[in-house]
């Protein structure tokens, strides 16, 4: 079982950057394939980005694609999410997810969820 803290939000301006953090308590955090959601005003849960646990493989939904990076540093049990040249249409709660030993951009199959931090992007 893994435990998700994330961190790292806040309010921005359009065009600025951002780094979230999602520390992870527990054994085997290197088997967990790790994600991004976020879940903007009266909208479903969406998927961001996600990292595989073999390999480091990396995915990313259209709307972040060139502009977001996710990475991982498993002796920190840490995976990060960069965010540069963001907008308005950013603003959303931005959740950490992990699944073991799979790899997914479903939310559906993701087993277990931080509490979430919130971004804000003014115009």
């Amino acid at each position: 079982q893994v435990q998700l803290v994330e961190s790292g939000g806040g309010l921005v301006q359009a065009g600025d950057s951002l780094r979230l953090s999602c520390a992870a308590s527990g054994s085997s955090f290197s088997t967990y394939t790790m994600g991004w959601f976020r879940q903007g005003p009266a909208k479903e849960r969406e998927f961001v980005a996600a990292i595989r646990w073999s390999g480091g493989r990396t995915y990313y939904a259209d709307s972040v694609k060139g502009r977001f990076t996710i990475s991982r540093d498993n002796a920190k049990k840490t995976v990060y999410l960069q965010m540069n040249s963001m907008k308005p249409e950013d603003t959303a709660v931005y959740y950490c997810a992990a699944v073991r030993y799979s790899v997914t951009i479903s939310r559906d199959e993701y087993d277990y969820w931080g509490q979430g931090t919130q971004v804000t992007v003014s115009s």
